[in-house]
C-alpha cells in the first residue's frame, strides 16, 4: 500500500487493537486491563456470600456487560486480521477464549462463573503494553534449566510414589482396619500425606510397629525434601554458567538494553564481541 493510500477500515482497527505503539493502541490496551480488574474484583465479591446477597443483581448485570464488552473485543481481534486461525490457537488466543468461555457456561452449568478468574491470565498483556518484554528475556535461562530438570525430578517422582505404595501397603498390614487403615489406597494416601510432611492428621497409626513405620516414613520425607531443589538448582547454576554473558553497550554505538542472546548491536548492526 503507497504511502498516500488511505488506509482501509481493518487496518485501522488493527492498529488500535494489536498494536500498542500509538496513543490509541495505549489506550485501548490499558482501558481493557482495567475492564478486566475490574471483572475479577466482581467475580470475587460476588463469591462473598453477604456481599452477594445484597448485590447479587447488580454483579450479575455488571457481569454479563463485561461479557458482552469482551465477547465483541474478541471478534473485533479476529474480523481485524487476515488469517484470524492463526490468532484463534496462538497464546494470547487460547488465554483470550478460555477466559471468555466461563461466561457461557454458566448459563448451562451452575457454578462456572468461578472461572472467571481465568480473565486474570489476561493481565499478562501488561508485559507487551508497557514494554517490559525484554525483561523477560533475561529468565530464559530459567526455563532451560528446569526443562532440563524435568527428566530427573520425573525419576524422582516416580521413586517417591513407589515407596509410598510400599510403606501405605505395609502400614495396612500393620494397623487394624479400625484405626482407619480401612484399605491400601486409604493407607497409600496417609504414606503420601506424611512423607509430604503435610500431616493432616486425619488418619494415625496406634500401635507401636505402626508408630515405629510411620517415623520411618517422616523421616525419609525429610531426607526427600531436598532432593527436586538440588535438581533444580544445579541445573541452574549450569544454565547461568552457559550464558552469554554480553558486554553493557555496544563496543561502536555505546547502546545499552540489548537481548540476552543477542549477537549484534540492534541500533548500529555491529557485533557485541570482538
Amino acid at each position: 500500500m503507497r504511502s498516500d493510500e488511505p488506509k482501509d477500515w481493518r487496518f485501522k482497527l488493527h492498529e488500535l487493537i494489536y498494536e500498542s505503539n500509538t496513543p490509541a493502541g495505549k489506550a485501548f490496551d490499558v482501558g481493557l486491563l482495567i475492564a478486566i480488574f475490574s471483572s475479577i474484583i466482581v467475580v470475587m465479591l460476588d463469591s462473598v456470600e453477604s456481599i452477594h446477597l445484597k448485590y447479587g443483581k447488580l454483579f450479575n448485570i455488571t457481569e454479563w456487560i463485561f461479557a458482552a464488552l469482551f465477547t465483541v473485543e474478541y471478534i473485533l481481534r479476529l474480523v481485524s486480521i487476515r488469517k484470524p486461525i492463526k490468532y484463534v490457537f496462538s497464546p494470547l488466543g487460547i488465554i483470550d477464549l478460555v477466559a471468555l468461555l466461563p461466561s457461557y457456561l454458566s448459563i448451562f452449568f451452575i457454578g462456572a462463573q468461578s472461572l472467571l478468574v481465568f480473565r486474570a491470565l489476561r493481565l499478562l498483556r501488561v508485559f507487551r503494553i508497557f514494554k517490559l518484554g525484554h525483561f523477560l528475556t533475561e529468565i530464559n535461562f530459567l526455563t532451560t534449566a528446569l526443562k532440563n530438570s524435568v527428566r530427573k525430578i520425573s525419576i524422582f517422582l516416580l521413586t517417591v510414589l513407589t515407596i509410598t505404595v510400599i510403606l501405605g501397603s505395609i502400614m495396612y498390614l500393620v494397623e487394624k482396619r479400625e484405626n482407619g487403615f480401612s484399605n491400601i489406597p486409604e493407607s497409600i494416601y496417609w504414606a503420601i500425606v506424611t512423607i509430604t510432611t503435610v500431616g493432616y492428621g486425619d488418619i494415625s497409626p496406634i500401635t507401636p510397629l505402626g508408630k515405629f513405620v510411620a517415623s520411618v516414613v517422616m523421616l525419609i520425607g525429610y531426607a526427600i525434601i531436598a532432593v527436586p531443589t538440588g535438581i533444580i538448582t544445579h541445573d541452574i547454576a549450569v544454565a547461568t554458567r552457559q550464558k552469554k554473558e554480553l558486554p553493557e553497550s555496544c563496543p561502536s554505538c555505546s547502546r545499552e538494553g540489548h537481548d540476552s542472546d543477542a549477537l549484534f548491536c540492534k541500533y548500529c548492526g555491529s557485533s557485541l564481541f570482538r
